[in-house]
């Protein structure tokens, strides 16, 4: 039993950082739809894909469910007039979420290396308009800390 503990352990946290992000932006996004704590949604979203979720997944979308306030303040204060929050496509405000996330609160990842990576997970996910957006607020951001 211990040995399967330790291979789990080793699973979960033997992939990259953009896999880890990818893993926190999905998590981030599933909870916009689910009143279950992220230890739930993380159990079931771990089987339903059939992957372990990265330590670092976990952890950061906790980390946005207890800054979220802040974070949504600044998602919000750098959109352009006439924009709310709720006009901003799921997909999109997920990737925000995650990527000002560490930059507000993970020193050890350069801020240039969050954009960047929230720029590649929305060529990947989000509507083809969106990528530009997301770089467009993200630099906003990261200028206003």
């Amino acid at each position: 039993m211990c040995e399967e503990n330790n291979t789990a352990n080793q699973a979960r946290n033997d992939i990259s950082r953009y896999k880890m992000r990818e893993q926190a932006f999905i998590l981030c996004f599933e909870s916009l739809f689910s009143d279950a704590d992220i230890d739930e949604l993380a159990d079931n979203a771990g089987d339903a894909r059939d992957e372990f979720l990265s330590d670092y997944a976990i952890n950061c979308v906790k980390g946005i469910k207890e800054h979220q306030d802040q974070i949504d303040e600044k998602i919000a204060s750098n959109l352009k007039s006439g924009w709310k929050l709720n006009r901003i496509s799921k997909v999109s405000l997920a990737i925000m979420r995650v990527a000002i996330y560490e930059m507000m609160y993970l020193e050890d990842i350069p801020v240039s290396v969050s954009i960047n990576e929230a720029v590649e997970l929305s060529k990947k996910y989000a509507a083809e308009d969106d990528t530009a957006f997301v770089n467009g607020v993200l630099g906003a951001v990261a200028k206003a800390l």
